[in-house]
């Protein structure tokens, strides 16, 4: 089983950063497809970025230039590194584990095995 701890939300000011981590218990397997995921209030969930296998890196177009997304693979830890926020970017972000194929999907959470909890950005 893989446990996804998430950290790093808190609330900040628009035009402010925050960085966002997600500690694996382990990967799924060697090679990985990593995600953030958000849903704000009212709205379906969405895919935030993602990075895994021979894929680069895919972002939602709202956050294309000030959203980083990254892995530290000797900690095991994925990050979001989140600049420029906009109170648009509030709602509430889950990382996502699972083997590299996923990154060759549709970006969705529902193509993803594990999940973490939630961590909540504020935006004012």
């Amino acid at each position: 089983h893989v446990q996804l701890v998430e950290s790093g939300g808190g609330s900040v000011q628009a035009g402010g950063s925050l960085r966002l981590s997600c500690t694996a218990s382990r990967y799924p397997t060697s090679s990985y497809c990593l995600g953030w995921f958000r849903q704000a209030p009212g709205k379906e969930r969405e895919g935030v970025a993602s990075v895994g296998g021979d894929s680069s890196p895919r972002y939602l177009d709202s956050v294309k230039g000030r959203f980083t997304i990254s892995v530290d693979n000797a900690k095991n830890t994925l990050y979001l590194e989140m600049n420029s926020l906009k109170p648009e970017d509030t709602a509430t972000y889950y990382c996502a584990a699972d083997s590299e194929d996923v990154c060759t999907r549709p970006f969705s959470h529902r193509f993803y095995e594990y999940l973490g909890q939630w961590t909540q950005v504020t935006v004012s």
